[in-house]
């Protein structure tokens, strides 16, 4: 009965997050006659295709609206605006959770109640900088702009990605050789790459369904991007091309929830092996690691026999659990 109840709940949950795609793909294709006959014919179902298919709908999107130019707007400043929140977010996090001590996180939770304040409240003060830099009606404005939405709570994201990870797995990289500019630029990133990865999702997401600041900066069609295009070249006063926008909508969230997926859905990458074993401490106080085979070892010893077994203190330390996780140097400290 378990497994019943849990093969029910699954396929509950599929079927509400399924069905807005087929409501989508079935709008697309319909007929007006088909879309609007419903509110006088009761016999008429919503959720089939009463009458055949058609690609009018499609027509009109490709066809009479720049729909294609603002896909590369979105893109263009969607790429722009995930490579600088990861360039900050990343390096101000690290900060906050390693280096700042006690205040760090009081900092943290300062920077992330920014991000709390309605665009509604910014756009004007916004504007009157976008004015004074002379990027009015220009894709740089949104550039520029969007890092403020994602920057802050990206920097709180990271902070707590980084509080799962061991501190000693950065400790014996610096014992290794490392320096501490090191360890930030090479060891860190990789030990929260599903923390990055979380900051680029939602960054992406955040700025392919913004409004508010493309409406107040941009003006002319051909630099609009999809959540602005979209909806003021499809509604015309009171009338809704709803086979259109609901084109507009499949060909845009179909690519983003099968790109999501190969994201999310990978064990290696939101599994990372270098904290797959992690550390931990056991009842008399002495750090332990659990290493990939399902031996533990404490953490100052080598996890394989030869001269670095031999070693003591940081040497051994480092000729062990370092190398173990892939941060082992060349020319390290405990080499002759």
């Amino acid at each position: 009965m378990k497994r019943v109840a849990l093969y029910a709940a699954a396929l509950g949950f599929v079927v509400f997050a399924g069905f807005p795609f087929y409501w989508m793909l079935v709008t697309t294709f319909k007929q007006n006659r088909d879309l609007y006959v419903g509110a006088s014919d009761l016999s008429h179902i919503p959720w089939i295709f009463n009458d055949p298919p058609t690609l009018e709908h499609v027509k009109l999107l490709f066809g009479q609206t720049d729909f294609p130019r603002w896909v590369l707007n979105t893109l263009l400043v969607v790429a722009a605006v995930v490579v600088i929140t990861v360039a900050v977010a990343v390096p101000a996090g690290y900060s906050l959770a390693r280096l700042a001590g006690r205040w760090g996180e009081r900092m943290g939770m300062g920077i992330f109640f920014t991000y709390l304040i309605p665009p509604t409240l910014l756009f004007v003060p916004f504007s009157r900088l976008v004015s004074l830099l002379g990027l009015q009606n220009s894709l740089a404005s949104l550039i520029l702009i969007y890092p403020t939405m994602t920057i802050p709570f990206c920097t709180w994201l990271v902070m707590g990605f980084l509080r799962s990870v061991p501190w000693e797995i950065e400790e014996q990289a610096m014992i290794d050789g490392y320096s501490r500019l090191a360890v930030i630029l090479k060891v860190a990133p990789r030990l929260i790459v599903p923390g990055i990865l979380t900051v680029v999702v939602f960054t992406f997401t955040l700025v392919m369904q913004e409004f508010v600041y493309a409406l107040t900066f941009i003006s002319s069609v051909e630099k609009m991007t999809v959540s602005l295009g979209v909806p003021i070249a499809l509604v015309r006063g009171d009338v809704y091309h709803w086979g259109a926008l609901m084109a507009a909508a499949l060909f845009t969230s179909i690519p983003l929830a099968v790109v999501y997926n190969l994201f999310i859905d990978r064990e290696p990458t939101f599994h990372h092996p270098f904290t797959r074993g992690g550390c931990h401490e056991n009842p008399n106080g002495i750090v332990l690691r659990a290493h990939r085979r399902g031996s533990v070892h404490p953490l100052g010893c080598s996890s394989r026999r030869g001269p670095a077994a031999g070693r003591t203190g940081g040497q051994a330390r480092g000729g062990g659990d370092a190398h173990h996780y892939g941060f082992h140097k060349r020319h390290s400290l405990h080499q002759p």
